[in-house]
């Protein structure tokens, strides 16, 4: 689910259409040929631009960009899994910097699938399979060692199930990551942020590394918006991470070690037994 983008899309027609996840709008941006806005029961989902797959216009889809570039050495091709689909910004944005890449989807909404691919086509070449599965019935077929990253990007109704923030759901992911592979995953929260300090200290419960990028302004308490979390069993490269989210047209902050120990304040790990959704957004959230 989208947070913050750089600017807004201006209406010049629309592809309305019902899929699984209820009404799935196209929106053009008159601005810029190529461009579009996927929103989902009018909450803004992903933005897409055909002509540069590499332009992340969403706050928070640019800093998983950061992680997909620093990943692994540029160009170089990667396996990556994607749980959670929507219009595959994500999927396009590694089929172009790193080509030769392979890619799974998780998303169980076909009719959202089917729009997409006739109306937003993925690049040639892009070697992407979107199984039409949850979240956790893929992670169960996809073999062990596989991934290089895994990024969880899973909303229904704007909000994060309940079952995608679980330490067990992080023992599934950890089963098909490579050694030294990365976990990335987008939350939504607003203050006082129990959910997302809840996912701290699961993946801190999991992973040797973590760490996260959030906008002063959501670590503050002041508004309901986007962090994300990264994971490795292995030195993060926090320095560069933290570099590229600050140059940011909204800048992010990046919490690692005694800072985000103090974030967590005091959070437990959540497990199958204790998960919730993550809360919904206020309206005009992200607006």
């Amino acid at each position: 689910m989208a947070g913050r983008r750089a600017r807004r899309s201006a209406d010049r027609r629309e592809t309305t259409e019902e899929v699984g996840g209820g009404v799935a709008r196209l929106v053009p941006d008159q601005d810029r040929a190529g461009s579009w806005e996927l929103l989902l029961d009018g909450a803004p989902q992903s933005h897409v631009d055909l002509v540069d797959p590499t332009r992340l216009v969403f706050e928070y889809q640019r800093r998983l960009g950061h992680v997909i570039d620093l990943l692994a050495p540029a160009g170089r091709p990667v396996n990556v899994l994607h749980l959670g689909g929507g219009a595959l910004t994500l999927a396009r944005y590694v089929a172009v910097t790193r080509p030769r890449s392979t890619q799974q989807v998780a998303e169980p909404d076909t009719r959202l699938t089917a729009l997409i691919r006739r109306e937003l086509p993925l690049p040639d070449g892009g070697r992407v399979r979107v199984r039409a599965q949850d979240a956790r019935a893929v992670l169960a077929k996809v073999g062990e060692d596989w991934a290089d990253l895994v990024i969880t990007d899973v909303f229904a109704d704007a909000r994060t199930p309940a079952h995608c923030t679980s330490v067990e759901f992080l023992d599934e992911v950890r089963q098909v990551l490579v050694p030294g592979g990365w976990y990335a995953v987008n939350c939504t929260d607003g203050p006082p942020l129990a959910h997302l300090r809840g996912q701290a200290a699961t993946l801190m419960a999991r992973f040797a590394e973590v760490c996260l990028l959030i906008e002063p302004a959501v670590l503050r308490g002041r508004r309901f918006g986007n962090g994300v979390l990264c994971a490795a069993d292995h030195p993060l490269p926090t320095r560069d991470l933290g570099h590229r989210a600050a140059g940011d047209p909204f800048p992010a902050r990046l919490l690692t070690g005694r800072d985000l120990t103090d974030f967590r304040a005091g959070a437990v790990p959540v497990t199958d037994a204790t998960a919730r959704p993550s809360p919904p957004p206020p309206a005009g959230a992200f607006g």
